[in-house]
């Protein structure tokens, strides 16, 4: 039988979803804690990879379990997990569905505090910065959807089959203060770190930097530059995944802190 998780995890201590040998990796605590508790290897099958650091606040991964258990294993394997790692859903699933490929869209959550906060450093990038130009940011980000060849705003894209993603929508949003961002993008698929020298890329035009025009060639050449400055890896969120069979709002809303301010205070620019 294949069930699928829902699950969410706060990465600051891994280094990364995907398993690796010698590195502390989401995948193996979980494969880990469920071959433990149902005293049996598996190997489980993630809708996709964060990088080092990133977060997800919904992520689902798939396994396929031939015997029934008789216990509460959703209890079980919350009490065993380390804190920054919790189930929110068991589902069995019809079939063979995949938690990789068969998703067809993808959204994430950037978030940057412009002041020091000893409460924030985990949760949200840390940039310092006064007097963003906030209406150049927005023109930036409403170039994204009209383009589908990311190849300019990834890190090595000769390792992959090919660079097209479909973004589907992109937002800018700051709250009441002005003194926090927020970078909202979906798309079906994202390249590696794309998320990421985007929202470096986005700060460049803000401080004035970077013009538009040089951020459009990014899109229109399809060059990828020789220097690639990704923004932070703390300030990012996996937030939303979707699959044609299942679309199950989000568990978890990042800390209570970014809580408040999303569904208070944030204003798009």
């Amino acid at each position: 039988m294949r069930y699928f998780f829902h699950i969410a995890y706060h990465g600051t201590r891994y280094s990364g979803w995907q398993k690796h040998p010698r590195i502390l990796n989401v995948q193996e605590v979980l494969e880990t804690a469920i071959g433990r508790v149902l005293k049996k290897p598996v190997a489980i099958v993630g809708c996709g990879r964060t990088d080092a650091g990133v977060h997800a606040s919904q992520f689902f991964f798939h396994v396929d379990i031939d015997e029934e258990w008789d216990f509460d294993l959703f209890f079980r394997l919350n009490k065993i997990l380390p804190d920054d790692i919790a189930i929110f859903d068991i589902i069995s699933m019809n079939g063979r569905p995949h938690a990789r490929f068969d998703a067809i869209q993808r959204a994430y959550d950037y978030f940057i505090h412009t002041y020091k906060d000893p409460f924030l450093g985990n949760y949200s990038s840390l940039y310092p910065e006064h007097n963003l130009d906030l209406d150049k940011m927005k023109a930036a980000i409403a170039l994204l959807p009209l383009y589908n060849d990311y190849r300019g705003l990834c890190k090595g894209p000769d390792r992959i089959d090919h660079t097209l993603c479909y973004v589907s929508s992109a937002a800018l949003f700051t709250d009441i203060n002005g003194d926090k961002l927020r970078f909202h993008i979906s798309a079906n698929r994202f390249l590696s770190k794309m998320i990421r020298i985007i929202v470096g890329r986005l700060l460049e035009i803000g401080r004035g930097e970077m013009s538009i025009d040089e951020f459009e060639h990014h899109l229109i050449s399809k060059e990828t530059p020789k220097v690639i400055i990704p923004a932070y890896p703390q300030g990012l969120y996996l937030s939303k995944v979707t699959y044609p069979y299942l679309d199950i709002p989000p568990r978890s809303l990042f800390t209570s802190i970014l809580q408040n301010s999303m569904d208070i205070d944030w204003h798009g620019v």
